[in-house]
């Protein structure tokens, strides 16, 4: 699933297809939760440094932003440290309190290969009331793993310092609620991490024997979603999460449909970063999930997609991708397509997306549509000039109708009601 941050069968039981680009981006856009199924994106661009422009506008006083200088002097030895394999450097700009916390968080970005780290401030220090001599800075991180020229992805966080004499001591790192993307796995949890070619796998250390399989998976449907970087250039790294129960619920955010197996979330940089729920997961699901969500990564533009209406051409490309060229009559969903046909759907494409709290018949059927919503372009016009379609829709943000007569030199009218008359057809 992407959202508005996209599925495909799991298994075909209960959760059987993802919406998973469902994220926090949504409010990014001023739009209520759960209110666009699809990739939304970035509210706040990051300059080169990796700092929202925004940040610029609180200048402070001279005093917070001197603090505010020496502040980001001790982040930036501290990603020295961390470039360089110094734990003890990456600990010495903290307090002993703090130190715990940050050892976690340096040994899961060690994992994680990290070869970008960017720290800057975002505004300046503010103090903490009731606690002398202790202040808040908001900081940005523009970060990159495994790629050492990549483009950075940006978090946002929270860091609590204690001021001594001149030298600010870091007290506390707090994941910040502001990110639209959420929290990142990395500054939450301890990670066992496999690094591929194409891939990068990580979960928990309690799942970690299940590395091996999953990145070969990974690797798999990196290569089949290489197919669909609709901008010409596959993104230099797919990141998959796999999360369990716990994570779940806390990586990104959580808080996705109940019906959701996976998802795509962006993270500034043109990176989505791929996160499966091992809870709804079969075996046999693991591998068209991972090729549907890859294709979200590559496929998708950076500032995500807003508009609801074009859910049906993103999931349905998604899904199209995770069907690996099988033939139609064996797609898993279409019980599900005829369940909905029957069911009063209106006939429109654009107004095929299922809501947060569809049934799984329902999220399945409109997963279905959207597929052969999407074969069926492929098998009259061919991949390239679909993807060209998908383009103009969901990169330009051009209407349907627009984009039809451009791409297909034929009116949308007519091919939305093919679109359809194939559906009925193919669900049988």
């Amino acid at each position: 699933m992407a959202v508005p941050h996209a599925p495909a069968p799991i298994g075909r039981a209960a959760k059987k297809r993802r919406w998973p680009l469902w994220t926090a981006l949504g409010l990014a856009l001023g739009l209520t939760a759960g209110a666009v199924p699809g990739v939304l994106l970035r509210q706040l661009a990051p300059d080169a440094a990796g700092r929202p422009a925004a940040g610029r506008e609180d200048r402070g006083t001279p005093e917070q932003r001197r603090l505010a200088e020496r502040m980001v002097t001790q982040l930036d030895r501290q990603a020295g440290a961390l470039l360089g394999g110094d734990r003890a450097g990456f600990l010495a700009v903290a307090e002993p309190a703090a130190r715990p916390a940050l050892s976690k968080r340096y040994a899961a970005l060690r994992a994680l290969r990290t070869s970008v780290w960017r720290p800057a401030a975002v505004g300046v220090p503010v103090a903490v009331d009731g606690r002398p001599g202790e202040w808040r800075l908001t900081v940005t991180v523009g970060y990159c793993f495994v790629v050492p020229g990549c483009g950075p992805s940006t978090a946002t966080m929270g860091t609590r310092w204690r001021v001594v004499g001149e030298e600010p001591r870091l007290a506390a790192l707090e994941p910040s609620r502001t990110d639209p993307a959420g929290v990142r796995p990395w500054e939450v949890s301890d990670l066992a991490v496999a690094v591929g070619k194409r891939a990068v796998v990580a979960t928990t250390p309690a799942q970690r024997a299940k590395l091996p399989g999953l990145l070969a998976q990974a690797e798999s449907a990196a290569r089949a979603a290489d197919r669909y970087a609709v901008d010409g250039t596959p993104p230099d790294r797919y990141l998959v999460f796999y999360a369990g129960r716990t994570e779940w619920q806390r990586w990104y955010g959580g808080g996705r449909p109940k019906w959701t197996a996976g998802y795509a979330v962006g993270v500034g940089g043109g990176r989505h970063d791929v996160v499966l729920n091992a809870q709804s997961l079969s075996p046999a699901g693991v591998d068209d999930l991972l090729r549907h969500e890859l294709t979200h990564a590559a496929s998708l533009p950076e500032q995500g997609y807003a508009d609801r209406a074009s859910w049906w051409l993103v999931e349905g490309l998604a899904e199209y991708a995770g069907t690996d060229g099988q033939p139609v009559d064996r797609y898993e969903g279409l019980a599900e397509v005829r369940k909905l046909l029957r069911g009063g759907w209106s006939g429109r494409l654009d107004a095929v997306a299922p809501a947060d709290d569809a049934s799984d018949d329902r999220v399945g059927g409109a997963y279905g549509v959207g597929y052969l919503a999407v074969r069926h372009l492929v098998d009259r016009y061919g991949e390239q000039r679909v993807l060209d379609f998908f383009r103009a829709v969901v990169h330009q943000r051009r209407s349907p109708a627009e984009a039809a007569d451009e791409v297909f030199g034929d009116p949308w009218s007519a091919l939305q009601d093919d679109c359809v008359a194939y559906v009925r057809t193919a669900a049988g």
